[in-house]
């Protein structure tokens, strides 16, 4: 979730202010991730890279195919934020002297977080979720491991049930610290305006 905010914040600046070789390679790279299913990208990362003499760890595989996937996604969120904030309040930055990150840092980001974020949360939430596909390369996650437990133990219902209500927790968790930020932003907003 890291790699992949990371990753999509850089391209979404590269569709909004970057070069047009850049802009097109970003745009390129956003439509075909958010066009592909993510276990079709963890086999194509898992088996393809090995295929083209890249030995990949499993668990780097996974690690690869969320992040890129993930970063697809986050740079359409910040493409959109930043694009959504008004044209004037960049002109407005400019004329008073701030150099191109200060407007950016000072003046759009600020604006754009607050629209950014409910998309971005719901975001991590899916990459949570999807986090148990990668159990299907064999890495040892939580659901490979309840898979392993099942095994031994044969009781499906109660290991499954565990499981579902981790990942209750930990998304819970994440939406609840999501709202909590949205409304500290749109406080903090409305205090500066006011």
């Amino acid at each position: 979730l890291l790699l992949g905010t990371l990753i999509g914040f850089a391209g979404g600046l590269s569709l909004l202010y970057g070069a047009a070789p850049l802009r097109s390679i970003a745009r390129l790279y956003v439509d075909v991730l958010r066009g592909i299913p993510q276990l079709v990208l963890i086999f194509a990362i898992f088996y393809g890279l090995p295929a083209l003499g890249l030995q990949v760890s499993a668990i780097a595989a996974g690690i690869l195919a969320l992040s890129l996937f993930c970063g697809a996604h986050v740079a359409e969120i910040v493409r959109g934020g930043v694009a959504s904030i008004p044209r004037g309040q960049m002109d407005a930055a400019k004329a008073i002297g701030l150099t191109f990150v200060q407007r950016l840092r000072d003046v759009i980001f600020p604006q754009a977080v607050r629209r950014v974020l409910p998309a971005w949360i719901n975001t991590a939430v899916e990459i949570v979720k999807s986090s148990s596909l990668v159990s299907l390369v064999s890495v040892v996650d939580l659901t490979m491991a309840i898979q392993q437990i099942v095994g031994r133990t044969r009781e499906a219902l109660l290991f499954y049930a565990v499981a579902a209500a981790l990942y209750f927790a930990i998304n819970f968790t994440l939406s609840t610290v999501g709202r909590r930020l949205e409304r500290s932003f749109a406080h903090g907003w409305r205090h500066e305006v006011g």
